[in-house]
């Protein structure tokens, strides 16, 4: 009898966490609401819907290669480039940064660890258009900003992931050295790295997928790569011309997540 009323406890109490939970969310999501001012749907919305549609299945062709380096196939390749340079440049520094920011256990690194975890979380905090536009501002427009609004950006986002696999690597490797007489280099080279590397490497290429769709975005404010045409084809209405160039984005988005998921799996 008491072991039936301590399960009805039980299960009364968790209801009422749900019941707090809901209530919780419930009450965000109304205050979400309430802060977004509808302004409703203008009446030309319709047209440009139909126009962007007409574009798609009416792409202009002739822009695809034209040979002048201002083409579609080139200014993809652009965007390719600065999403590859930036992760691969993130990869490498976000290295030292996962170091410093996972918590190996040690209660006396647990102060370097959260001061770690502190400068990746500022890092992540801009957004890469933020970037691009400070990065324009400083080197001026073109590529080289967007490689740097990329790069910056992905250091915080690939060291957080780094620095978990860090935490959740096996540790056996690591001790079985050291209890061998190796020292902290050794152990870094010949056991720590070789065994969350595969981790690493799955996570930059995850990281170089959301990196194309990033820079296709950038050249919108003048930091290189297909976005700059496509901004100003849709202020020129040549819906064309944006219809091409939706359509390249998009296979070439497909393409390397195709490439990138295929590569992820065999490395995990």
């Amino acid at each position: 009898m008491k072991q039936l009323t301590v399960s009805q406890t039980s299960l009364r109490s968790k209801r009422y966490k749900w019941l707090f939970w809901l209530v919780i969310i419930a009450v965000i999501y109304i205050w979400g609401i309430t802060g977004v001012q509808f302004t409703g749907i203008k009446d030309s919305a319709g047209e440009v819907s139909r126009s962007i549609a007409y574009g798609i299945f009416h792409p202009d062709w002739k822009y695809v290669y034209d040979g002048s380096g201002e083409d579609l196939v080139s200014l993809i390749l652009q965007t390719i480039a600065m999403a590859f340079l930036g992760t691969f440049i993130s990869a490498i520094l976000s290295v030292p940064f996962a170091f410093w920011a996972a918590r190996t256990g040690k209660p006396r690194f647990h102060i370097r660890s959260t001061s770690g975890k502190l400068v990746l979380t500022l890092i992540r905090t801009f957004p890469e258009i933020v970037l691009a536009i400070m990065f324009i501002k400083a080197v001026g427009p073109g590529s080289f900003a967007g490689v740097l609004a990329v790069s910056i950006h992905s250091i915080g986002m690939l060291g957080k992931l780094f620095s978990e696999s860090i935490e959740n690597m096996d540790f056996g490797p690591s001790e079985a050295l050291m209890s061998s007489g190796g020292n902290r280099s050794q152990t870094l080279v010949f056991a720590t790295l070789p065994t969350v590397l595969p981790e690493f490497l799955s996570y930059t290429l995850y990281r170089f997928e959301i990196a194309v769709r990033s820079a296709s975005i950038l050249g919108m404010v003048g930091a290189g790569g297909i976005g700059t045409p496509l901004l100003f084809a849709i202020q020129t209405r040549t819906w064309s011309r944006v219809g091409i160039i939706l359509l390249g984005i998009i296979i070439t988005v497909t393409l390397i997540d195709f490439i990138s998921g295929t590569l992820r799996k065999r490395l995990v």
